[in-house]
C-alpha cells in the first residue's frame, strides 16, 4: 500500500543531497558546510543556513580535541543521550552534571538555574574539551562570564552554544559570537531563537568524523 525508502543510509544520501541542493552553503568551507548540513538536516529547515555561524578555526580545533580523547561537556541530558557513541573518535566521555547532587545548593546560592549552576561543575573537566549547550541559555550566559571573570581559567578547545527558546537565548548566542575571540574560544551557534537538542546533537557527530554516513 506505501511506497518508501527502507534503506537508512540511502535515506540520509539522499537527504543530505537535497540540503546540498537547497541551502545556500557557499559562505562555509567544506569542513563547515558537511557540519551545516548535519545541522539542517536535524531541524528540516533548509533556511537554517543563514543562521549558522561558526568562527575560522572551531571544526579542526573540535576535531583535533576529540581525537585527542578530550570530554564532551552537555548542559542537558536530552543532548548527551543524542550523541552517537560509535561516531566518537576515542571514546570520548560524554558528561551531563545537571544530576550532582551539588546542583541544586549551589543554584539557590548563586541565584540561578541548575542548568547554570551545573556549568561551575565543569571547571575540573573543561579545558580543551567540547562545550555542548543545545537547551539553557542560562547555562552559555554563566559559562560566559565564568571564563571572562578570570583569563587563567581553563578554556575549552571549542563551544557549540545554540541553546533554544524565546528567553535568553538569541542574546546568549550573540554574546558568545561577539566576545568569543576576546575570550579565547572557538564556537558555533545558530543565531536568533531557533537551536535545541537535535540541532546540538547533529553538530557533535558531524564533528565527531569526517565521515558522513557511517555505513
Amino acid at each position: 500500500m506505501y511506497s518508501y525508502v527502507t534503506d537508512g543510509n540511502e535515506i540520509y544520501r539522499r537527504s543530505f543531497a537535497m540540503i546540498r541542493e537547497e541551502s545556500d552553503l557557499g559562505r562555509f568551507d567544506a569542513a563547515q558546510a558537511q557540519v551545516a548540513v548535519r545541522m539542517i538536516h536535524a531541524a528540516g529547515q533548509t533556511d537554517l543556513a543563514s543562521d549558522i555561524e561558526f568562527s575560522a578555526g572551531v571544526v579542526p580545533a573540535a576535531r583535533a580535541a576529540l581525537s585527542a580523547g578530550r570530554p564532551i561537556l552537555c548542559d542537558v541530558n536530552m543532548v548527551a543521550s543524542g550523541v552517537t557513541r560509535r561516531r566518537l573518535p576515542a571514546d570520548n566521555q560524554v558528561l551531563c552534571l545537571l544530576k550532582d547532587p551539588r546542583v541544586p545548593e549551589l543554584a539557590a546560592r548563586l541565584g540561578t538555574t541548575r542548568t547554570a549552576a551545573a556549568v561551575e561543575l565543569w571547571a575540573e573537566h573543561l579545558e580543551g574539551s567540547v562545550v555542548a549547550v543545545g537547551n539553557a541559555p542560562t547555562a552559555l550566559f554563566h559559562l560566559l562570564k565564568w571564563l571572562s571573570d578570570d583569563p587563567a581559567r581553563p578554556r575549552p578547545a571549542a563551544v557549540l552554544g545554540i541553546p533554544v527558546g524565546f528567553v535568553g537565548a538569541a542574546e546568549s548566542k550573540a554574546a558568545l559570537a561577539s566576545d568569543a575571540q576576546a575570550l579565547g574560544i572557538e564556537f558555533v551557534t545558530v543565531h536568533g531563537r531557533r537551536g535545541g537538542s537535535a540541532i546540538t546533537c547533529a553538530a557533535i557527530n558531524a564533528l565527531a568524523t569526517e565521515q558522513e554516513i557511517m555505513e
